[in-house]
């Protein structure tokens, strides 16, 4: 070790405590006067050009909001013409058309030069023809795409029982809702043409049907044949009971806040679906849903839209840090989130429960409003930070972190595992139909929401509890050859990884069990040169990209958090990632990270969480000085 290394070592306590403290009020800078903590949830550009198609159907779109959406997508633009679905990603067909699209609405000319490369980037990726369900669907819209070209989905799925294949309920809550409202778009199959046609964007080839790789897939596609013919000629009377019971469905589960689930892809075709339905813009649920949408649009002189906003789940992780950098547990900021949090706890059934008739309600959602889907991730995080708060009333908190773990273990999969939103949701069948090509549509056990719920367990004194133990197995056998653990909702190995370690330590595994041992060697061989921790999304579609990537304030705390569970707070690649960590700091106390390292669908669709960059680094940080 060199004389230079050496002193930095000797100088990293004082330095991370400096650190520290500037972070801590950084964050507590930011709490509102409510309690909870929000940063924006950003993701691509498909939000606004989405927003405009929506307001251009419904023939609310306006020259101003437009003008300033235009401009947020503008400037994403990649030099090649294109525009991705994360920083630093490569172009995507898909995503660049709806870009374009929403630009040619606005005004933009297609002889303009940044129009010109976008229009050639999508003619050289194929053109209309190789887009996605989903954009085909918004182009079948405005009549610049077949319906005939589109998978069928009727509207008479809603009347399948829920033991019956391909049930709405055997879609993950996110699909669900918006399968539902799709099966009411597609029925009517409406068309308002836009003024301009789309010719320059036609790729070479002619469109032909996906090819599909399994021979049940086969059989899926000559099932959309037939219910393109069933299309033609629905009985009335079972159309119309369809699409009645599909309307009551989808009004049944507007949120308060006028959403659905809380999310852009549910919420803009119920919207559209009800508007088909005859709703005209002043009813209720309309204006409820058209309200509730500016209060996703983030404004500073450009206007870009949320998918959706956590403000939940950055509440109980600003406790969860702030608590591990030293804030007393009875100080005011504390108890007052603790107090917002008690608050929403939702004691109301949801679609949870088609599952889990018996099951007592107690989780907790993403969101402020979000009732008909709590989640078990949110559910556990929640949990452990209201238990690090010293409440004035402790017999109240106790209470809602017991109706919350007993939710938590209720929602166990049969093999042991968690999911996020639903139990025992894994009937694959369904991601090989020849509508579902784009994001995941079931929500099996994953390796993080299942630490996480392991943590929680084991936390609360129920590490022995037969929920737990099934917890540690299923685990355990998820874990990758290579030492890791795949990452469902954060990217990708290095999140898994990081949630993993800390559970199965808190289970009752030593640091030197051999599956702990893995982790930290597969932590260390991916660690960057300067001493951070970084992946790229595109690990989830290429193993070279497993566990590399820039350095990231978020992936770096997610490394150490690993690290520190294992007992290597104080060994070279702690100290080193550490030091990172205070060398890349802001003099605000916060962290520069552009790169998405949230996903919301693993190989589509990735998000960056704003105050991730801020609540892991703190939890790190306070972690390592312990």
């Amino acid at each position: 070790m060199g004389s230079s290394e050496a002193a930095r070592e000797v100088a990293t306590p004082d330095a991370t405590e400096e650190a520290l403290l500037r972070a801590r009020e950084r964050l507590l800078s930011l709490q509102s006067a409510d309690g909870w903590w929000q940063g924006e949830l950003e993701t691509n550009v498909t939000m606004d050009a989405e927003d405009l198609l929506l307001r251009e159907f419904l023939g609310i779109r306006k020259a101003d909001a437009s003008e300033r959406s235009a401009a947020s997508i503008r400037s994403r633009q990649r030099p090649d013409g294109s525009w991705a679905n994360f920083h630093g990603g490569p172009g995507d067909l898909s995503t660049t058309i709806e870009a374009y699209v929403g630009l040619r609405l606005v005004g933009d000319p297609p002889e303009s030069e940044h129009m010109r490369a976008a229009s050639a980037f999508a003619r050289e990726a194929g053109g209309l023809e190789e887009a996605r369900v989903f954009t085909h669907i918004w182009l079948a819209l405005f009549g610049a795409w077949p319906w005939e070209r589109v998978p069928a989905l009727p509207a008479e799925l809603i009347l399948l029982p829920p033991w019956f294949p391909f049930n709405p309920y055997d879609f993950a809550c996110w699909a669900r809702q918006t399968i539902v409202a799709l099966s009411v778009v597609l029925s009517y199959r409406p068309s308002r043409p836009l003024p301009f046609g789309l010719e320059e964007l036609r790729g070479e080839r002619p469109w032909s049907p996906p090819a599909p790789a399994s021979l049940r897939g086969r059989a899926l596609v000559g099932l959309d044949r037939l219910l393109h013919l069933y299309q033609r000629r629905p009985p009335r009377r079972l159309r119309e009971s369809s699409l009645g019971r599909a309307e009551r469905w989808i009004v049944d589960r507007q949120e308060a806040d006028g959403s659905w689930g809380g999310i852009q892809p549910p919420w803009v075709y119920s919207l559209i679906a009800l508007s088909l339905r005859g709703y005209e813009l002043d009813h209720p649920v309309m204006r409820r849903g058209l309200e509730g949408l500016e209060r996703f649009a983030v404004e500073d002189g450009t206007r870009r839209m949320e998918a959706c906003q956590s403000s939940v789940w950055d509440t109980a992780l600003a406790l969860v840090a702030l608590t591990d950098a030293g804030l007393p547990g009875d100080e005011e900021p504390l108890v007052r989130a603790a107090d917002w949090l008690l608050g929403e706890q939702i004691l109301a059934r949801g679609d949870w429960s088609i599952r889990r008739p018996n099951l007592e309600p107690g989780g907790w959602a993403f969101e402020f409003e979000n009732d008909n889907y709590p989640d078990v991730d949110d559910t556990a995080v929640v949990s452990l930070a209201l238990r690090r708060v010293e409440h004035p009333d402790p017999c109240r908190v106790a209470a809602a972190i017991e109706r919350g773990a007993a939710w938590v273990e209720g929602m166990q999969s049969g093999d042991g595992g968690w999911g996020a939103f639903d139990a025992d949701n894994r009937r694959s069948l369904v991601r090989e139909l020849p509508f579902c090509d784009f994001g995941e549509v079931i929500d099996p056990p994953s390796a993080d929401v299942t630490a996480h719920a392991l943590e929680m367990l084991a936390t609360l004194g129920r590490g022995s509890a037969e929920s737990a133990r099934g917890g540690l197995d299923w685990l355990l056998a998820a874990q990758e050859e290579d030492g890791s653990w795949f990452g469902r909702w954060g990217v990708n190995h290095v999140y898994g990884t990081g949630a993993a370690v800390p559970a199965l330590v808190a289970a009752g595994m030593p640091p030197t069990a051999e599956p702990v041992c893995r982790a930290v060697a597969w932590l260390e061989r991916h660690q960057n040169p300067d001493g951070g921790w970084g992946e790229d999304p595109r690990s989830y579609d290429d193993p070279a990209w497993i566990g590399r990537g820039e350095s990231t304030a978020s992936q770096t705390a997610w490394a150490l958090l690993a690290l520190d569970a294992a007992g290597e707070r104080r060994r070279g690649a702690a100290r080193r990632g550490v030091q990172w960590l205070v060398e890349t700091q802001l003099p605000d106390g916060g962290w520069e990270e552009p790169q998405f390292t949230g996903t919301g669908f693993p190989s589509d669709y990735y998000i960056n969480y704003h105050l991730y960059r801020l609540v892991f680094p703190i939890m790190a940080l306070g972690r390592c000085l312990r």
